[in-house]
């Protein structure tokens, strides 16, 4: 596998410009030759697939939902980062760009991270202008908020329903090219496979999940569209439907999966209540600005926290980390709750819980003025819990939120498998070890509004492509594999219930694995452990999972075994890639390399790179591939939010 990542010449603020300019073009006559498939239709799908018809192009936009307004974007809360520095606070594209470097702890490339700083304000521009309704200031002006990893504001929301506003506003543009004939819409259609003819991705096969046919479908170029694989620990805040079988499967057609062990634990999610809840609720960092986080001074202390006087409370990340206090990042926020939890400090009926405080906030700015800034928040942690934040502390613990690995990409956002793109949290390119908050939503839209254009029309100018249709062997071949596959997984389910296990209980015990040995803290032999574990929950899935319903109908169960048992087998290179990095960087702790304090302490000599997994065959280890990362215009350090 070979790993060329196309940087392009010049300077680091210049390289996106010389890219653009070198890059080869496509006449607005020729585009309507050419066909595009685009996989998942959230932020980054619906932005690029609407992008690309708009050029010319003939687009064919999948999606395992109804609509496309299902997707997951439409759950982010808090914001979209833009460096646009409306407050006059020192805020600039390299500052946007350091503080990315910086949070993703020196693990990211850096050509990759400034071209998403600098496209960040135009993706503003881009949202206002399709009505997207950002708060704004009593004059008029668009309204920031501060997130953690930054001292500027620069965080662009609309309440807490960002990601629903802008997957509106994504949706809306992508509507006009579905009216105009330029985008065709396969709605409740799930990949299986991509399909590679003569070294290149030239289409995709799907189940159609009304009525369980296998479809076939060519295409010059394909676009993954599909977030991440947080799933994988059942208990996430990501969808249900959230999944890895897209990538997986380019990955087991030749692709690399970089860095696959970089998953953001979020600091501010409901915590776990019990055996039976099937995923965790977020509660958006922007709740740091006001909120502050504490825990009693005393161990195991059961009082109501009215009673718990002030001298008697540990603002630990305020007294830890003076310069950021609640804003310090993701990773950060994460870690120390957890060493708070350890060391008996813990809070609620489980005593894995820290406060989120709201009551200097409310004495300070008054009640109206909170709610405004939080009201659906406020609202949506009470519906659940049943307790109000404007009256009592919420209930906050760290929890699996977004994948910072992903589909190995270039420059272009191609993978290693020519005429195959991965965009948005799909790929791994642009949040290191860890994400800043409110960076998903801009890095989808950076990738889909302003990228993709470029590394389309350059890969169309550049190859000659033959004309390939379903009718090409490749197709029927996978079509067969994907019959296969689904019929081993409804082998066991002919003789009944009895003495078999159900998706779920091989899901949670995965998950439950994952989490105790590769997921905040991790060690050597925590990963050992976990990896002689999978194969055994493997063949315990394939030979006794049972599964109702058949093929050929609407069957949830079927599509979730489907995804569940790619989760079984990716989850190896999770752990692999853990084991394989011997430092800790963003919030993956390794117990034996962190400082006298605990934070976590790199190694720079020897894993300054990004690690890209390559598959070789269903019984044999992967292929471990490095791209060492150079740093030019930072010089990677010991972070500290002190």
């Amino acid at each position: 596998m070979e790993l060329n990542s196309h940087i392009p010449s010049g300077s680091l603020a210049e390289k996106w410009d010389n890219h653009r300019f070198s890059s080869k073009l496509v006449n607005p006559a020729n585009r309507r030759k050419f066909k595009v498939i685009v996989v998942g239709t959230g932020l980054a799908g619906a932005s690029a697939a609407a992008t690309l018809a708009e050029l010319g192009y003939k687009v064919e936009a999948f999606c395992l939902h109804d609509s496309p307004r299902r997707a997951h974007s439409i759950a982010a809360q808090g914001g979209i980062n833009a460096s646009k520095n409306y407050q006059q606070d020192g805020d600039s594209t390299f500052r946007l760009f350091y503080d990315t470097i910086k949070g993703g702890d020196f693990r990211a490339r850096e050509a990759n991270v400034y071209r998403l700083a600098q496209v960040s304000g135009p993706i503003i521009d881009q949202c206002v202008a399709q009505g997207v309704p950002f708060a704004r200031e009593y004059g008029g002006s668009l309204a920031n908020r501060s997130f953690g990893g930054a001292q500027v504001s620069r965080t662009f929301y609309a309440r807490g329903q960002t990601g629903q506003q802008l997957l509106l506003g994504a949706y809306s543009a992508l509507s006009r090219q579905i009216g105009k004939g330029g985008v065709t819409m396969r709605n409740r259609r799930e990949m299986m496979d991509v399909v590679v003819v003569d070294g290149r991705a030239r289409g995709i096969v799907v189940r159609n999940m009304i009525n369980g046919k296998i479809e076939s479908y060519s295409a010059d170029a394909v676009l993954l569209c599909t977030g991440g694989y947080g799933n994988a620990y059942f208990l996430s805040t990501n969808a249900m439907a959230s999944n890895v079988t897209a990538a997986w499967r380019a990955c087991k057609r030749g692709a690399g999966f970089a860095n696959p062990s970089f998953v953001q634990i979020h600091p501010t999610c409901i915590p776990v209540h019990g055996d039976t809840q099937s995923k965790l609720t977020l509660m958006s960092e922007s709740l740091r600005n006001d909120g502050r986080v504490w825990v009693p001074t005393k161990k195991a202390d059961t009082r109501h926290p009215s009673q718990i006087p002030e001298q008697e409370r540990d603002y630990y990340l305020e007294n830890k980390y003076p310069s950021f206090g609640n804003l310090v990042p993701r990773d950060v926020a994460s870690r120390n709750a957890k060493e708070q939890c350890d060391a008996g400090k813990g809070v609620g009926n489980t005593a894995m819980a820290v406060y989120l405080d709201f009551a200097d906030a409310i004495r300070r700015d008054g009640e109206d003025v909170i709610f405004r800034k939080y009201g659906n928040l406020f609202q949506m942690y009470e519906m659940i819990t049943d307790v109000d934040p404007m009256k009592e502390p919420m209930l906050i613990f760290p929890a699996v939120h977004y994948t910072m690995g992903g589909l190995w990409v270039d420059y272009n956002l191609m993978t290693t498998i020519p005429g195959l793109f991965a965009l948005g949290e799909c790929n791994f390119s642009d949040h290191g070890a860890n994400r800043l908050g409110a960076s998903a939503l801009m890095q989808g839209l950076a990738d889909g509004y302003f990228i993709i254009n470029t590394s389309v029309a350059h890969y169309f100018g550049s190859e000659t492509l033959d004309k390939v249709d379903t009718s090409h062997p490749a197709f029927a071949s996978i079509e067969k594999e994907v019959g296969d596959r689904i019929e081993r997984l409804l082998k066991n389910s002919k003789d009944g219930a009895a003495g078999k296990v159900t998706v779920d209980e091989i899901h949670k015990e995965l998950g439950k694995l994952l989490w105790n040995h590769c997921g905040l803290a991790r060690n050597r032999e925590g990963l050992e452990t976990a990896l002689q574990a999978i194969p055994d929950i493997r063949k315990k899935f394939w030979d006794a999972v049972y599964i109702p319903g058949n093929k050929e109908d609407i069957n949830q169960s079927l599509e979730r075994a489907g995804r569940v048992a790619d989760f079984l087998e990716f989850a190896e290179f999770m752990v692999r890639d853990a084991l394989a990095r011997e430092e800790s960087c963003g919030c993956h702790l390794r117990e034996e390399s962190q400082t006298e304090d605990h934070e976590a302490l790199r190694d720079d000599e020897h894993f300054s790179h990004v690690s890209v997994w390559e598959f070789k065959g269903e019984d044999q280890a992967p292929a471990l591939h490095k791209e060492e990362l150079a740093f030019e215009e930072v010089t990677p350090s010991q972070r500290s939010y002190k």
